[in-house]
């Protein structure tokens, strides 16, 4: 068994895998929904968002983004949770930049700490898809259906499988 690896050292409180397992692929970008940050941050989901509506300028939308409401059904459909007792809002998606920035409007001391954890998580993925991004391209070479996954994943419905078609993969790190 692998060792439990946490983010850094001294007050690191959150295993680095629990991080990058909140890291979604949606719409060709890396992000952790609201309610995933909440969970870390330990504050209630409406109180994140209510102080990020606060704080709306420091928002752009490569920084944050609401789901719409095909994305929030697939995600809901993904992952298994219900209609009943939901939530009545689409979940809002923060990028590496927006959760940078979630730090400076929720103003508290753990805020700051789990924003660094999760910095630490996003640039150790983004190292891990670097280091395999020579397999990438040599799945992207590939011709026949038989050795391109891609392609393997859509020849049921005849036609080629993209990126835009699976929209939320959740990123995992390399143990």
């Amino acid at each position: 068994m692998g060792r439990n690896r946490r983010t850094g050292a001294g007050n690191a409180t959150i295993p680095i895998e629990r991080i990058t397992r909140a890291i979604l692929l949606i719409r060709g970008q890396k992000v952790i929904l609201d309610t995933d940050l909440a969970e870390l941050y330990e504050v209630e989901t409406k109180a994140l968002n209510r102080a990020v509506k606060r704080n709306v300028e420091r928002f752009p939308p490569d920084f944050m983004f609401e789901l719409t409401k095909d994305e929030a059904e697939r995600l809901r459909c993904q992952f298994g949770t219900s209609k009943r007792g939901g939530r009545r809002y689409r979940p809002y998606a923060f990028t590496e930049q927006g959760v940078a920035m979630l730090s400076g409007v929720l103003h508290s001391e753990r805020a700051v700490r789990v924003n660094i954890e999760i910095m630490r998580a996003f640039v150790q993925l983004r190292q891990m898809l670097s280091s395999h991004a020579d397999l990438a391209r040599r799945f992207g070479g590939c011709q026949s259906p038989e050795m391109n996954p891609m392609r393997r994943l859509g020849a049921g419905s005849g036609r080629m499988a993209s990126s835009r078609m699976v929209l939320m993969i959740p990123m995992m790190a390399s143990s």
